[in-house]
Formats: structure tokens, sequence, C-alpha cells
């Protein structure tokens, strides 16, 4: 996406990776250059000081089984454990369903700026919460934590 009125430089496909405390739903968005191991390697250690400057708790994250996370020379912090899910199992990336509404609701539009897109996607968000019945392999039943719901209500 560009700004409107601005044309749209890319050196490669940027990648967006967020880092999320499940208990508290306090979230950590990094916009990525590329997806590779060094870039991933970084990506990891900017999660470890947001999470953990002092480095005294142990960081596991919950990675798929895409190329990144499974490189040999990926640097992964000192109390950073990596846990690989299984393959084909959706269900235990709940976020997965909800990609391609997500993008349904930028599709084709022009944003004046950041700001403009994060409160477009952000009531989608809400509106998604609303309605889990419309995410596909998102159980009716499924509630979001109350700290996300509240981070939801007052991002814009």
């Amino acid at each position: 996406m560009a700004i409107r009125g601005r044309r749209l430089v890319a050196l490669g496909r940027a990648r967006y990776h967020g880092f999320v405390q499940p208990a508290s739903g306090r979230n950590l968005q990094l916009l990525l250059p590329r997806a590779d191991t060094d870039w991933m390697g970084a990506a990891l250690a900017e999660f470890a000081r947001w999470a953990d400057p002092e480095g005294r708790r142990l960081l596991v994250v919950l990675v798929d089984n895409t190329g990144w996370p499974v490189a040999r020379r990926l640097v992964v912090p000192p109390n950073g454990v990596l846990h690989r899910l299984p393959p084909c199992t959706p269900e235990l990336q709940r976020v997965e369903p909800t990609w391609p509404l997500l993008r349904e609701a930028v599709a084709n539009q022009g944003f004046d700026d950041l700001d403009q897109l994060e409160r477009t996607l952000v009531e989608r968000c809400r509106w998604l919460i609303g309605h889990p019945e419309v995410v596909r392999g998102w159980p009716a039943s499924a509630e979001p934590s109350p700290s996300m719901v509240s981070h939801l209500r007052n991002s814009v």
C-alpha cells in the first residue's frame, strides 16, 4: 500500500511480524523489509528487549514451519526458545483464518497515512470480535481476552 498521492517504492516485499503476550494482550508489531534469517534474528532480539529488558524470563515464541524459524543460522536470544507448531494445524494458529478478512477491509484502498490504515484495521477487528461466526475455523464460543477487547476499544 502507498500513501495517497505518493508512488509506491518497494525494494522487496516487506513483512509484518507481531508478538503478543497472551495473558495481557500487550503486543509489539514490527515491519521488516524482508523475511529472511538475518531480519528475523533482529526481530527476535527486539522482541526480547521489549518483553524482558533484564533478560530474566524464559521467552517462548510459537512459530510455524516456514523457512526462517528452522534456519540453522537464526540467532535466537539467550532467554528465547522457539516452539515449532506441527505442520497442517491451523486450529493451533487461530489468527490464520482472520488474515483474508482483514485484507478485504483494506484491499484496493489508499490511505493518507499509517494512522488511517490502523484505524481501518482496528475497526475491522472490532467488527470481527462481534461476529466470530464469520471467521471460518474460529469457534463461535471463542472469546477474545478482556485485555485484547480493551486494547481494540482504546486504539482509535
